[in-house]
């Protein structure tokens, strides 16, 4: 297991050390909790672990696109942060499929009511990671949910290699 601190905390800035000590191999903060980005994504590598910027769905791609090149991980919220059980928020995808053709090695990722009904539209826009909570914890049968939402982003990944 590789731990991923999505951190949704005013000053990530204080949180990189203590993260760190505590086995965290990724860090990701948000774009809009920062004065200081670059500085930010400097400590975090200085501090042993990978980069996330993550974005909320009022903040355009484009206050990302600056520092993609310098982070693991780009994070589109697909809903609102705060609570689990929200609505999937369709049109952010135009944001993932622009980091896509953008920075086509970038991992993507994206977090807000994914599950069954919504992954096809994830992983086709470009996600190639996910965040499913609710989904999953609902679910009669989590197991089934992950692999299901696991194969939808594989095969949309291999089919974007091939069209390449």
């Amino acid at each position: 297991p590789l731990p991923d601190m999505h951190m949704m905390v005013a000053r990530p800035e204080q949180w990189v050390k203590p993260m760190a000590v505590a086995g965290a191999n990724q860090y990701t903060f948000h774009l809009e909790a920062t004065d200081n980005p670059g500085a930010l994504i400097k400590d975090i590598r200085e501090n042993g672990m990978k980069v996330g910027l993550a974005i909320k769905p009022g903040t355009t791609v484009e206050h990302l696109a600056p520092w993609a090149n310098q982070i693991d991980m780009a994070l589109v919220m697909t809903v609102e942060p705060g609570f689990g059980g929200q609505k999937f928020m369709e049109d952010m995808m135009p944001k993932v499929q622009w980091l896509r053709t953008q920075f086509p090695s970038l991992d993507i990722e994206v977090d807000g009511g994914v599950g069954p009904d919504t992954i096809s539209k994830c992983a086709e826009a470009g996600a190639n990671m996910i965040v499913s909570g609710s989904a999953i914890m609902k679910s009669a049968d989590p197991r089934s949910v992950i692999n299901l939402l696991r194969n939808v982003c594989s095969e949309a990944a291999q089919k974007r290699c091939l069209d390449r």
